[in-house]
């Protein structure tokens, strides 16, 4: 499954140098104009370096700005840097601290305000045809435009591969995978071939075109190939699929049009089950999360969804005409089933009712005809570099001291492929690929995951598809943890430069110090955090590790309990005004008021939080509520303090506390 691409051809090289001459010469040239890509050159450019941002398309932000607006990250702990910033900025759009959740459209105008605050030049429309080497460094790269324009060289000291694909990482000759491995080769349990229980067919799904009869063929859809044993490799690549952005807004809402191509008999599989699970929510098919201003993400949801199982295997290594195929391909498979779910008869009544309350926006992807240019790449090539991130390493077995960045999502697969399969004498069909297993707690993302080896390339970095096994890459790969890794991508291209060293070889508690001292790269102080696991905690409070608060755990007094105050101390290094905050977490049991004291180092200031005042957005569990905003001053130290006295009936729950400067 190891492969190595060779960077061209001499013939090939020769012809390009023929059509081209040197364009331009940059410190850093990134290479595509995802989540990862934009805060990658716009902390370049932050630096002081000169700076290229390719972009093969016209959209910048990638999945982030493609319709991906339910964030899926796990814990916001991991979240730091200038990806933190973004959902800082998305969360001052709609007048919050931070929002986790977002339009496709604010999302991009977001992304193009890095690039123009930081004066980056994009070059879209260009992608990838050839590399130059010396020796294991990249001296330039060649592009083609996709307009058929000519050909341009780009010459630069250090590139950045922030594809989906690792189009660039692939022709500079680094190896990479595109797969599964087997679970043997890391000793993993959750690797290879694997049937589980979640987004799965109920048992007797008939999987022919005629019920019970074989020679009547296979539904669409589903392959004839035989099921090999759990936990075996192969070169299959989880299902992608688009994340939707619909309206239930009339006034902003139109139709979702038949596609030219239309093929009704692709979504029998779906009749099929609507008969055997008698679901009639539409709830029960898609995942609908709702985005502000009455829009949606709608994302895949059992057994037969917005998954295009087993049609994207090639995708990874394919040319650019077949890629496109596949992107079409996806795109009319998509748009038919949503138009097949509101309009084909056979649908309950129920359900078509549903599905046609909504439409495509007006004021989203307008120049795309309303629908995302972004296909869900969930996973592609993954390099093979100096480290490679495993299972061990999710659940913490592994550790590693070079952490540039943290992960903390379940190790999550899609379904690869749709087979068939004989239980109690009785054939069926059969999803194969879906992994969701928790892991441990955040985990540390080694810096040597975004190093080729340095015999094959001592110039580049990969902070999307970076070294990590395929279940592992299942928990990385969150687009705020690549924005985080395209932040240290960024800081390591500058420190390889300055020091005149490869990749493998800069220092990397730089780019740990980065952010702890100068996270946003333009001198404002880091945040000020205290979490509940610094504290020693009296003894009626209990601590509870799960990977649902804002760090590794957070605390719990019962309201039996005598009053016990627990107490958050901090001080400011620089004098001013600081707003601050704490991390509210709802339980069940949860007391409907908390209330806490605040002091300046001054005065002390009663403050009470009322849950039903809280509005929770997003995969998490909790949200950052203000306590309001005070002056500061270094050398005075203030503290935040839980009470269980006056009006509470319930649990009390204490995260952690956070100072922002205003």
């Amino acid at each position: 499954m190891r492969k190595l691409i060779c960077c061209a051809t001499a013939a090939l090289m020769l012809l390009l140098s023929a059509c081209s001459s040197p364009e331009a010469e940059y410190d850093v040239c990134v290479y595509g104009g995802t989540s990862a890509g934009v805060i990658a050159a716009y902390a370049v450019a932050k630096q002081g370096k000169k700076v290229l941002l390719v972009e093969p398309g016209q959209r910048l932000g990638g999945m982030s700005s493609g319709g991906l607006g339910q964030t899926d990250i796990g814990n916001k702990q991991v979240v730091k840097g200038l990806a933190l910033d973004f959902y800082r900025r998305v969360g001052a759009h709609y007048g919050r601290l931070e929002s986790w959740i977002f339009e496709p459209s604010v999302a991009e105008n977001i992304f193009k305000d890095y690039i123009a605050r930081g004066n980056v030049e994009v070059l879209y429309n260009h992608r990838i045809v050839g590399v130059q080497k010396q020796g294991a460094t990249i001296k330039s790269i060649f592009l083609e435009n996709v307009k058929g324009e000519p050909l341009a060289e780009i010459f630069a000291k250090q590139f950045i591969d922030c594809t989906y694909e690792g189009d660039l990482m692939a022709r500079a000759g680094v190896t990479y995978v595109v797969g599964r491995e087997d679970n043997k080769v890391y000793g993993e349990d959750h690797n290879g071939v694997q049937m589980q229980h979640l987004h799965q067919f109920v048992d007797n799904v008939d999987p022919y075109v005629e019920k019970g009869n074989p020679a009547s063929g296979l539904l669409w859809g589903i392959s004839d190939a035989a099921l090999a044993p759990t936990g075996s490799g192969d070169n299959m690549v989880q299902a992608y699929n688009y994340r939707i952005c619909l309206t239930s807004d009339k006034d902003n809402m139109l139709p979702i049009e038949k596609p030219a191509n239309y093929d009704p008999s692709r979504y029998e599989l779906l009749l099929r089950i609507i008969e055997a699970q008698k679901n009639y929510d539409l709830n029960g098919y898609f995942i609908i999360s709702p985005m502000p201003n009455n829009k949606t993400d709608i994302n895949n949801r059992g057994a037969f969804s917005t998954d295009m199982i087993g049609m994207n295997h090639d995708y990874p290594e394919a040319s650019y005409e077949r890629r496109a195929e596949i992107i079409q391909a996806h795109k009319d498979y998509t748009l038919g089933l949503l138009w097949f779910m509101g309009n084909d008869e056979r649908v309950p009544k129920q359900l078509r009712d549903q599905m046609l309350a909504l439409g495509l926006p007006k004021d989203e992807y307008v120049e795309y005809g309303h629908w995302t240019p972004q296909l869900y790449i969930r996973e592609a090539r993954r390099m093979v570099g100096e480290y490679v991130a495993t299972q061990a390493n999710c659940d913490n077995i592994a550790k590693v001291d070079d952490g540039v960045g943290m992960a903390a999502y379940t190790m999550d697969s899609h379904n690869c492929q749709r087979v068939v399969i004989v239980k109690d004498g009785k054939a069926m069909v059969k999803n194969e690929g879906n992994v969701e297993i928790s892991g441990g707690l955040p985990y540390d993302v080694s810096y040597r995951c975004l190093t080729p080896k340095r015999e094959e390339c001592d110039n580049l970095l990969v902070p999307v598809c970076l070294s990590a096994s395929h279940i592992a890459y299942g928990s990385i790969r969150m687009e705020p943890v690549f924005m985080l890794l395209g932040q240290s991508a960024a800081k390591a291209a500058c420190l390889a430069i300055d020091g005149g060293v490869k990749v493998q070889e800069v220092d990397v508690k730089e780019i740990q110090r980065m952010y702890e001292e100068d996270p946003l790269l333009d001198g404002t102080p880091a945040d000020i955090v205290v979490d509940d696991s610094s504290l020693n905690a009296p003894a009626a409070w209990t601590r509870i590790e799960r990977n649902n608060g804002f760090g590794r755990s957070y605390l719990v007094l019962d309201p039996t309990s005598q009053e016990q105050a627990l107490r958050y101390p901090f001080e400011v290094k620089t004098d001013g005004k600081y707003e601050i905050y704490t991390y509210f977490i709802r339980r069940g049991e949860s007391s409907k008021k908390t209330e806490l004291v605040v002091s300046d180092g001054t005065a002390q200031k009663g403050v009470v939080i009322n849950a039903d005042d809280i509005q929770i957005l997003g995969q998490t569990s909790g949200e950052w509520v203000s306590l309001g905003e005070y002056d500061l001053q270094s050398g005075k130290p203030g503290y935040v303090e839980f009470t269980n006295k006056g009006t509470v009936t319930g649990q009390i729950c204490a995260d952690a506390v956070l100072l922002v400067k205003k």
